[in-house]
């Protein structure tokens, strides 16, 4: 037999919509949307191309790493002034320049300077609040997207933006903060024959951006762990905690929603490009990573219908608690029914009664209703009731 699925009434329907504005209001709408307008309204009055960091400061010293390599050599060098990495811009080698650390206004300025990059260009770069994009120059490619990463302490995701100026020779990464995900990277860099050391920049680039989407497979198995978590708990016991953590998952989708959704139209565009920076032997890698990045965004998507979905498993495991809470009440109540009607009759001021003379009589009482008590039990559990 099929079992019915608990009714939700319209009054909890309407205090669960009632509550969930308040959290939307309280929550939602002063964190997430009071706090970018703030930072963005720091550049407000700026003409366009002025170097103005917005966002958070994650480090306090800026760091320059420079790998330099060809198939037959390799130099790594742990820059202290910027003016380290300008012979590189000319250079036969492939160089990669990674720059973490982004609120030194000079270095921008001397950087963009050497490289020849645009003010504009080195405005987003200093602008963390940027979706993923792609600028096509002359010589140069710019790409900006965001490196996401689990909390494991905090149990959250943490997002920092990664933008990548492709050159003819040379790829420079600028990173918020010192700690990333391109160790695996810089450990193929460092073997011999590696494919990395074979190819060019355009290869380069493709390998860091590759790098940051194959670490969202691992933030996203985290995620599907707190989901999973979430339903347990929602199936045994569910609390009003337990609610304001499926919404926390659901803002946290919905900016991963964001800092993934855009990078698909980033990559189609440099799959169909035909820009001089991108070699067409690089372009099969792409479309790898485009499949990749589908891949991811079908992954999100599903997990946000798992979460919504739990909104109403959290309603229905409400209405399973109340419906076991009624059936134990009302079995309790429907057992001592018959024994307060004995205790009725037997609790009568009529003068004459017979049963009142009798030297066994309380105790007869007492034996018939709990015979009529364990009779109902009995029968309670025949039907499967209790």
């Amino acid at each position: 037999m099929l079992k019915k699925t608990p009714i939700i009434t319209e009054p909890q329907k309407n205090a669960f919509f009632e509550t969930e504005k308040r959290f939307f209001k309280t929550e939602t709408l002063i964190k997430s949307m009071s706090e970018p307008i703030k930072r963005v309204s720091h550049k407000t009055g700026f003409s366009p191309g002025s170097l103005v960091h917005i966002g958070e400061k994650k480090t306090e010293h800026v760091k320059i790493h420079i790998i330099d390599y060809s198939p037959d050599s390799l130099q790594e060098i742990d820059a202290q002034k910027i003016e380290e990495t300008f012979p590189f811009k000319d250079k036969t080698t492939i160089s990669w320049i990674d720059i973490t650390g982004l609120h030194d206004k000079n270095i921008m300025e001397k950087i963009g300077e050497n490289f020849d990059i645009h003010s504009l260009v080195l405005e987003d770069i200093l602008n963390t609040e940027h979706r993923p994009k792609i600028e096509e120059f002359e010589t140069r490619l710019f790409i900006t997207l965001k490196m996401i990463s689990f909390d494991e302490k905090k149990k959250k995701l943490l997002f920092e933006q990664v933008s990548l100026l492709l050159g003819p020779n040379f790829v420079i990464s600028f990173q918020e903060k010192e700690g990333d995900v391109f160790d695996p990277l810089r450990e193929r860099i460092r073997k011999e024959k590696s494919r990395t050391r074979a190819m060019g920049a355009d290869y380069l680039g493709y390998a860091l951006i590759d790098v940051i989407v194959d670490h969202y497979f691992l933030v996203l198995e985290k995620i599907g762990e707190k989901i999973e978590k979430l339903e347990e708990e929602l199936m045994r016991e569910p609390k009003q905690k337990t609610l304001k953590e499926i919404y926390a998952m659901k803002r946290e989708l919905i900016s991963l929603r964001k800092a993934v959704w855009p990078l698909r139209e980033v990559i189609s565009r440099i799959e169909r490009t035909e820009h001089t920076i991108i070699k067409k032997k690089t372009g099969i890698y792409f479309r790898d990573l485009y499949d990749h990045i589908i891949q991811i965004i079908d992954t999100i998507e599903t997990s946000r219908e798992m979460v919504s979905g739990m909104v109403e498993l959290y309603l229905s495991s409400l209405s399973n608690r109340m419906n076991e809470v009624m059936k134990t009440l009302t079995i309790i109540a429907t057992i001592f029914i018959p024994l307060t009607f004995i205790a009725g009759v037997y609790g009568m001021n009529f003068k004459f009664m017979p049963e009142l003379e009798w030297p066994l009589g309380y105790y007869t009482i007492g034996i018939v209703m709990l015979i009529v008590a364990g009779t109902l039990v009995v029968y309670f559990k025949r039907k499967k009731w209790i």
